[in-house]
């Protein structure tokens, strides 16, 4: 199993003040030192114009910032949200940035889930999964054929004759590709195209396993042209996690962190959180406590522990990684301790 970190850059008000630019630098150094501790990737994610969620307009600008500063981590977009960009544009500019990073580029893309984005950008939310269905098609015939004759619902692009997308990735024959989804829909148009699947923080582990195997028997159909993605049957989990010395450690260092956390998280800011979230998994998730999280969500508690649940979830999901996700409430100090005690208690086991 690979680990990596999932990274939203949401600001912690108390500690990164507005207008939060301090949000930056704190992610800068927490990739920095996860490519040190020998993580395998990190996922850096696209949020617009919120002071209480993500500041990343662009990942792949911000990624190719990272990559002169890390080694061996892969960095990915974790996710262009794909109902927002201009095709030909991100096409362009995630084969340049796989240059950059000397082919460490990951691609992840998804529908998007936070409808003042939308309402910002002058895009449709509504539409937003009609929306992907034509732009997974666009995208993968501007990274695979380089020229593209499409006149479609959402988009009309023509490059051919004397022309082409340049540059092309120094990957082949594209960078990894993953797509964030939870609904059947939306996992069976991932795999249709050959993508790797990205699911939720917050999805209980039951339905991990359910939704990773309907993924896997989808993979079984995809056409040939889209196996040779390099993240095709790729299942990679995100997770609340959290390690201390003892569970009853983890639990006092934690517990106030990813409760505020969940609950601002579903406060109204989402319209389905990569299928998950809806509104009665809002009221859910708000009443819940932290020992119920433990058992149905959350990585938090001992090494020991972490392991355990770890090799459960492998073993009834068959995810091929985890991503790490850490809320802004637990605070650098405490981030970076159960970062490198995850890396030096936790990793070791399943390499």
């Amino acid at each position: 199993m690979k680990f990596g970190i999932l990274f939203t850059s949401q600001p912690n008000p108390d500690t990164e003040p507005y207008p939060h630019r301090a949000v930056h630098e704190r992610v800068i150094s927490e990739v920095v030192e996860a490519d040190r501790l020998g993580y395998d990737y990190a996922w850096i994610a696209e949020h617009h114009v919120s002071t209480r969620y993500g500041i990343m307009p662009d990942p792949l600008t911000f990624i190719a910032h990272l990559a002169p500063q890390t080694s061996q981590i892969r960095l990915g977009t974790g996710v262009m949200t794909l109902p927002l960009q201009n095709l030909l544009r991100l096409a362009e500019n995630a084969a340049l940035v796989d240059i950059l990073s000397n082919g460490r580029l990951m691609l992840g893309v998804g529908s998007g889930y936070r409808k003042y984005e939308f309402e910002a950008l002058g895009a449709n939310f509504d539409a937003r999964r009609d929306v992907q269905v034509e732009a997974l098609e666009v995208l993968m015939t501007l990274l695979t054929e380089h020229r593209i004759e499409h006149h479609g619902e959402y988009y009309d692009l023509s490059v051919g004759g004397d022309y082409e997308v340049l540059p092309h990735s120094l990957q082949t024959p594209y960078p990894p590709l993953y797509m964030a989804a939870a609904s059947e829909q939306s996992i069976g148009l991932g795999a249709q195209f050959g993508l790797g699947l990205l699911l939720s923080t917050l999805m209980p582990f039951g339905e991990v396993a359910e939704v990773s195997t309907f993924y896997r028997d989808k993979c079984d159909q995809t056409a040939e042209v889209y196996t040779r993605n390099p993240g095709f049957r790729d299942i990679d989990l995100a997770r609340f996690v959290y390690v201390a010395d003892t569970d009853a450690e983890a639990k006092e260092q934690s517990e106030e962190g990813i409760l505020r956390h969940i609950a601002s998280f579903t406060q109204g800011q989402t319209s389905g959180y990569l299928g998950t979230v809806n509104a009665g998994d809002k009221k859910v998730y708000s009443e819940i406590d932290y020992d119920k999280l433990t058992q149905e969500t959350i990585l938090h508690g001992s090494p020991e522990t972490v392991i355990d649940r770890i090799k459960e979830i492998e073993q009834r999901t068959g995810a091929t990684s985890l991503m790490l996700h850490f809320p802004p409430y637990y605070g650098p100090e405490r981030t970076a301790a159960t970062l490198q005690m995850f890396a030096e208690t936790v990793m070791p086991k399943f390499r």
